[in-house]
């Protein structure tokens, strides 16, 4: 697999006005009306394309994300593309940066069914994989049987199933998730995690389920935007040393790493997606990479820095 065809996109914070991701504002149109939305995503997506990306992450949570992708597969047609999208976060925000409440989590089999016929009905037959959107220790998902049963038989019907991973227990979920079987065969077939420079917690497990066989997909690599927009001193000066911006050295470990399938740009322009995409050109060496595993931080800290990001 090429370098770049293991590059994604993520439409998290392209499908709604309002997200958590640092460096986004100036990038973004400056009224965010659906319409100005929708062609800020086309935009990305005919240069994501153009580049070689075939892997396009959404959500149903995601705002309009799902919708935004699905009237580009109309009108473009590309070929080669894996359409993924997750299920168990609905939208709340109505279309508003200063919503109180922007997505509300419900891992049921109610959520499942509803949210499964919304994505039908926007990307249909394009629709490849099917996550659980992050999954918890605490999930009921896990002694739901129902669930499980139905996330089964959408797997039997051609959709390949899997799940996404948040906060400081991301290991024992993956190891947990991954014990599940239906019908004498594993579960699910793909895990998208967040993993980072500030957050490699889950890096031993996620080299267990790829060495697994299962599709391994690497998201908020740049910690929301955190590494880009304030990198820490040994990335800003690994980056001054390849002349690249700090986000694509930050990409270009997690493309390092050799359990790593799919590596998510969470771009919203095409300048953030070009910068991003250098990342495939960029190999680090030793000393860096040495400079660069310092600056992992505990999960308990990461993930509560990472609660207290403002969305705007």
């Amino acid at each position: 697999m090429t370098v770049m065809r293991r590059m994604g996109l993520g439409l998290a914070a392209l499908g709604r006005p309002a997200y958590i991701n640092l460096g986004r504002n100036g990038e973004l149109p400056a009224e965010r009306t659906v319409e100005a939305m929708r062609a800020a995503t086309w935009r990305v997506l005919d240069a994501a394309y153009a580049a070689g990306v075939r892997w396009v992450d959404a959500a149903r949570s995601y705002g309009r994300s799902e919708e935004f992708l699905a009237g580009w597969l109309e009108k473009r047609r590309p070929s080669g593309i894996t359409v993924s999208s997750k299920w168990g976060y609905a939208y709340v925000g109505g279309w508003r940066v200063d919503a109180d409440v922007h997505e509300v989590k419900e891992h049921s089999l109610a959520r499942f069914t509803a949210q499964l016929a919304e994505t039908r009905g926007l990307l249909g037959a394009h629709l490849d994989v099917y996550q659980v959107h992050s999954l918890t220790p605490d999930s009921p998902l896990f002694g739901d049987a129902a669930l499980q049963d139905a996330i089964a038989a959408l797997a039997d019907d051609g959709v390949r199933v899997g799940f996404s991973t948040s906060g400081p227990a991301q290991a024992d979920t993956v190891r947990r998730a991954l014990e599940l079987e239906a019908g004498g065969r594993r579960l699910f077939t793909t895990v998208q995690s967040t993993w980072n420079l500030l957050e490699p917690s889950v890096a031993t497990a996620l080299a267990e389920a790829h060495d697994d066989g299962v599709h391994v997909l690497v998201k908020e690599a740049l910690a929301n935007g955190r590494l880009a927009a304030d990198p820490p001193e040994p990335l800003r000066r690994a980056a001054e040393r390849y002349g690249a911006g700090a986000d694509t050295v930050a990409l270009a470990a997690a493309l390092a790493q050799p359990w790593a399938d799919t590596v998510l740009s969470g771009a919203v322009s095409v300048a953030q997606l070009d910068s991003n995409l250098q990342a495939g050109t960029l190999t680090l060496d030793g000393h860096e990479r040495d400079e660069l595993v310092r600056l992992a931080a505990s999960p308990d800290d990461y993930w509560r820095d990472r609660a207290a990001l403002t969305w705007n």
